[in-house]
């Protein structure tokens, strides 16, 4: 059965639009109060976290008068990074966490995403009955059973804390310079204090969040200021994280980016020297490069796909009781330290890497030759369904047929927004910009 509200990463549109409305907040913040009071988990408590937008004044209002009227109390924590409501939410013994955000996307987006108990994102069964509920309505609490709201002021120093736990005894970046981009986002004072706490000279870009700035030319989508502040004052490393900072591009001292592909690449080797990488297996997506599977091989290690989404990769991790995967997005999952994917946790121990090997970004950053792969997105109507189109398919059919045995393509549709992801991946660039032109041209005329 399909979910008619709930995306790859929670429940995600534009602001003051449906179903990212203030009523359906509301509705949502009701439906999960009694989904999680119902299922008689603990004390009846929720926290809820957000990032910068301008829109998360109004939906923490009211997914709280919605909590609160099924008798759940609310701890607000304001603007945090994502994963620390995944660490946050059994830390404080709450019932469920939530965070209001839409990630990497512009202002103008917003999103909610759920955490159960155990600080994991749900699964698309728990997520269907919260679907039901929101639909079917739900009764209120009795008057003398309305929950209360107040204010949590240390959340984001609970968060430091944890982060900095996960690194070696003495750990310090004394005589390291860091560029952080924190892409006026949920990390924007966090990100920043925890390196300069560490010891390192902190040069911090995107930290004046106005609301209507988060992820606009700066951040992991938009790396470019933070490559070109990395040469200007010649830093040793860039770390840019998203607007919720569960994502990261690493930056090296030329100003070179790496993806996730690449920090996964080198974790897994890390952790694989020590004995330390489970099962010797990685988990990443369908979208990681055909050259993280050949680092992995070459090196006698496993490469697990999952479908997009950082929380199939947490799936897939704790059904199998792995302890590493992520996304070449940026999504790195460490589940040694944290339950969903983790920015700023990443560059930390990318920074320890550094540390420990004495060896420049550079040299750590680039693990590996990637394959050459194009990735276009087709914006398409929501009443469309170019996918099914003959057209579609035939020039879909045609490309895998020239790709086979030297390349592999990739089409799916947004778990986010209305795109069509249309990617290839071929030793031949020239092929694979061919393919994906063919099927980009059809589907634009089918939508």
């Amino acid at each position: 059965m399909s979910r008619k509200y709930f995306g790859t990463d929670g429940i995600r549109g534009r602001s003051n639009a449906w179903p990212m409305t203030a009523d359906m907040a509301l509705r949502i913040g009701a439906a999960a109060g009694h989904y999680f009071r119902a299922a008689d988990r603990g004390v009846s408590r929720v926290v809820i976290g957000k990032d910068t937008r301008l829109s998360g004044y109004m939906f923490e209002n009211a997914l709280t008068a919605g909590l609160t009227s099924t008798g759940m109390n609310v701890l607000l924590l304001g603007p945090v990074p994502t994963p620390a409501v995944g660490v946050l939410t059994p830390s404080m013994r709450a019932d469920v966490g939530i965070m209001i955000s839409a990630s990497h996307n512009p202002h103008y987006d917003n999103g909610i995403k759920f955490f159960g108990p155990d600080g994991f994102k749900l699964s698309d069964e728990a997520e269907l009955e919260i679907e039901a509920l929101i639909d079917a309505g739900v009764p209120n609490a009795a008057s003398e059973d309305i929950g209360r709201a107040k204010r949590i002021d240390d959340g984001r120093f609970r968060y430091a804390e944890r982060l900095k736990a996960g690194l070696p005894a003495g750990f310090s970046l004394r005589g390291l310079k860091v560029v952080v981009d924190s892409a006026n986002g949920a990390a924007y004072r966090v990100a920043p204090d925890v390196l300069w706490e560490l010891g390192a000279d902190v040069i911090p870009l995107g930290t004046t969040p106005n609301g209507l700035n988060i992820n606009d030319g700066c951040g992991s989508t938009h790396p470019e200021a933070a490559a070109a502040a990395v040469v200007a004052h010649g830093a040793d490393v860039g770390i840019c994280l998203d607007g919720d900072a569960d994502r990261i591009v690493i930056i090296d001292e030329t100003g070179r980016i790496a993806d996730g592909d690449q920090l996964l690449a080198l974790f897994a080797a890390r952790l694989a020297a020590r004995g330390a990488l489970t099962q010797g297996t990685l988990v990443a997506t369908v979208m990681s490069n055909m050259g993280l599977e050949t680092f992995l091989s070459d090196r006698g290690l496993s490469l697990l796909r999952t479908r997009v989404g950082d929380r199939y990769v947490v799936e897939e991790m704790r059904a199998r009781g792995l302890n590493l995967g992520g996304e070449q997005s940026g999504h790195i999952v460490m589940t040694d330290y944290a339950t969903t994917g983790d920015g700023l946790l990443a560059g930390l121990q990318f920074l320890a890497a550094m540390a420990q090997t004495d060896k420049p970004a550079s040299a750590l950053a680039h693990q590996f030759d990637l394959v050459p792969q194009l990735l276009r997105n087709v914006r398409y109507g929501a009443e469309s369904a170019p996918l099914d189109d003959a057209t579609v398919k035939a020039a879909i059919a045609a490309a895998e047929a020239r790709l086979q045995g030297n390349g592999r393509l990739l089409i799916r549709k947004s778990g986010t927004e209305p795109l069509i992801r249309v990617m290839a991946e071929s030793v031949d660039p020239a092929v694979a910009e061919a393919v994906v032109g063919d099927i980009v041209a059809a589907v634009e005329q089918a939508a």
